[in-house]
């Protein structure tokens, strides 16, 4: 590990415990460089603090543009949260579809929390025809296995 690598490495994590510290504005300069040179880690803080106007101005179009770009990367929870995007409407468009594609990539990868929103999606027709089969299917993945859905 070269000096440089390290010194990436420190500045990855300040910017991360400044976001966990609630400390965004600091986070915001410490992780847009990051998410600029596609850290999806960074790029998910960054569209977090943008949907909710932390540290900066909230901006759906920015939120939107970061979360997409770490989801598109294979991350778990911005897959989950484009996905929240789309199915409530907010920083994008309202798109069932579109969500139910994202929260099945996030449950792939084992976010239970993506499983059971599509079981939930699934068992009460939100946006789909209800499927007791297909809600009973993603509340097993999710870990509920005797779910009663109805």
């Amino acid at each position: 590990m070269s000096d440089s690598d390290y010194i990436t490495d420190i500045d990855l994590a300040s910017g991360m415990s400044a976001f966990e510290s609630r400390n965004f504005a600091q986070a915001l300069k410490l992780l847009s460089p990051f998410a600029e040179q596609g850290e999806p880690e960074a790029q998910h803080r960054m569209a977090i603090m943008y949907q909710n106007g932390l540290g900066v101005v909230r901006s759906p179009e920015l939120a939107f543009e970061w979360m997409e770009k770490a989801a598109n990367q294979g991350h778990a929870l911005a897959q989950h949260g484009i996905g929240f995007m789309y199915m409530e409407g907010d920083c994008a468009e309202k798109n069932i579809e579109k969500a139910i594609y994202w929260f099945e990539k996030a449950a792939e990868q084992g976010l239970a929390g993506s499983a059971t929103t599509l079981a939930m999606i699934y068992e009460q027709g939100n946006g789909v025809e209800k499927d007791v089969e297909k809600a009973k299917a993603w509340y097993a993945k999710a870990g509920f296995e005797d779910y009663p859905v109805s």
